[in-house]
This record gives structure tokens, sequence and C-alpha cells, in this order.
């Protein structure tokens, strides 16, 4: 029986590699700070089908997918996601309370976006928030209004890199300077007119996620130096982690691996002497060129 990677999960704050099994549903495996990580890819990387209301369609041709692609999706599952979604604007009838958030990544580094309630933090944990607060709760099609509203009057963003929120990681300002920025941002937010009447405000509160993603270790160490960039057949990653953010491992050398490479893959266990060995690039700088991150749910 084949466990296919799904990628990172956040369960009660705590990072956890997700798998797949078709006929036997969905598993995850806990990661701890400071442990030794092993795997090694085998044979190809395949499409994960379709996620949806809690469950799992296998991709019908089990089509392979290219390893350097972030979502492990065939054209046809990915269409078919998002015919049936919120954030690609396609469910605007969903009868779920929503939250309008604001989301801290670094210095200037903020943007505005809804979640349904009912998911809590999930969403900025996957998004890699370093801190956040709730701004207001509501019906979908009155967050969706203030979050454009949010947008257009402070000119803050729905989507920020995540090669962006990478190079800030390990260079970031103290827990009281990120709850400031928040805390004022918010502010301005609340002086806005316009806001929807069905629209619930929420009084600031920041949550600070220093310590889910294991930012301390980072702060203290080089910071993270280099990026999968892939993984291919009999490849391996072997390391420390010593953090994670979002879709993002952090390992004791600098290595950062994306999880949303790992999905769609069958991982094993390397042999004992097994050194990483998968392509990698160099970190890109914080002020590199805007690139569009996946969708906010």
């Amino acid at each position: 029986m084949t466990w296919w990677c799904t990628g990172i999960r956040w369960k009660d704050g705590r990072p956890a590699i997700g798998w797949y099994g078709e006929g036997r549903g969905e598993r995850a495996s806990e990661l701890a700070y400071g442990q030794r990580i092993a795997f090694a890819a085998r044979g190809e990387r395949h499409c994960l089908g379709v996620w949806r209301a809690g469950k799992r369609t296998a991709c019908p041709t089990a089509e392979t997918v290219p390893g350097r692609t972030g979502n492990a999706q065939c054209p046809e599952c990915a269409r078919l996601d998002r015919s049936f979604s919120v954030a690609a604007d396609t469910n605007a009838a969903d009868p779920r309370t929503y939250r309008v958030y604001l989301a801290w990544f670094g210095p200037g580094m903020v943007k505005v976006g809804i979640t349904a309630e009912e998911r809590g933090p999930a969403r900025l944990l996957e998004q890699g928030a370093v801190a956040w607060a709730w701004l207001g709760r509501g019906p979908l099609m009155a967050t969706r209004r203030t979050e454009e509203l949010l947008r257009a009057a402070l000119g803050v963003p729905d989507r920020i890199a995540y090669a962006r929120k990478r190079a800030v990681r390990a260079r970031l300002p103290t827990a009281p300077d990120r709850a400031r920025e928040v805390a004022e941002l918010h502010a301005q937010a609340a002086a806005l007119p316009g806001w929807p009447d069905s629209l619930e405000r929420v009084e600031c509160e920041v949550t600070d996620h220093a310590g889910a993603f294991g930012l301390d270790e980072l702060l203290g160490a080089a910071g993270p130096a280099r990026v999968l960039t892939e993984m291919v057949p009999g490849g391996a990653v072997v390391g420390r982690l010593v953090g994670a953010a979002g879709p993002d491992l952090h390992l004791a050398d600098g290595l950062v691996v994306d999880t949303r490479l790992l999905a769609g893959w069958e991982l094993t266990v390397p042999a004992d002497e097994a050194t990483t060995s998968v392509p990698m690039a160099q970190l890109p700088s914080a002020g590199g060129a805007p690139v569009e991150q996946d969708g906010l749910f």
C-alpha cells in the first residue's frame, strides 16, 4: 500500500506531514523541532486529486505532475478544484461564518485576508504569518467586501510571495515591535468608514507565532541560505529540523524544504549513510520581484 505525501499540515499549532493512501484515507506524522528527518523520493510524482468537504477524491487517471510545480494536481483536477472554491470566487453562496484578518510576515510586509471561522488560526499558520490579528467576522460576502475596502484604503495586498517571507524570516524585529505594527494597522482599519453593517468588529488582540515556528532557533542561527527547488527520484533530504513556517521546513544546515514540492511523492527512508542530494538554489533576497503565492484558503 502506497502512502503519498500531501505536504505540511498544522494541527493544534504544531507542524505535521500529511499522507494519503487510496482507500485508506489520510494520516499525519507529527514533527518536533530538534529531531533528525530523513527521506527519499521513489517513483514518480502523482496528482493528489481533489480535496473537498473533508474528503479526498483520487485522480481518476493517476496523472504524473512536474517536480517543480507547487501544486500537486493535474490540470483537470486543478480545474475541478477551482470550480467550487471560495478562494476562486466560485462558491459565493458558502453559508459559513468568515473572519477578516491582518497577517504580518516582516517589516512592511502585511496582508489582509479572510478565512472560515471554523478553521481558527490554521490559515495563518499555513501562510507563515509571524504575527496577526482578527479584524471582523460575518457572512462571506461581507468579509470579502471588507477585504477589498482595506486593501484599497490601506494599500495592503491580499498576497505576498513565499520567497519574500523566507528571505526575512531570520532577520525579524522583536515581538513587541511586530505587535506594534499590527496594532497600528488594525487601528487604521477600524477607523475607516464603509464597513458592511453585517460585519461584526473584533477588538485588536495580536497573536505571535514565534514559538510555533521555532523562530528563536532560526534567529540564533546563520539563517536560511538554500531552498529546495525540486524532488527527484532517489533524491534525499537529511538534516535536523529547527523550525517550520507556512509550508516550509527549516533545517539546521540552512536548507529550507518547501513541502509543497514533497506533495504527490512516495517518500521512503534512505540508507543510513545518505546525505542531502536534491536540486537546490540560493535563497533569493527579500527585495526580489513579487511573485504570486497560492490561493488564500
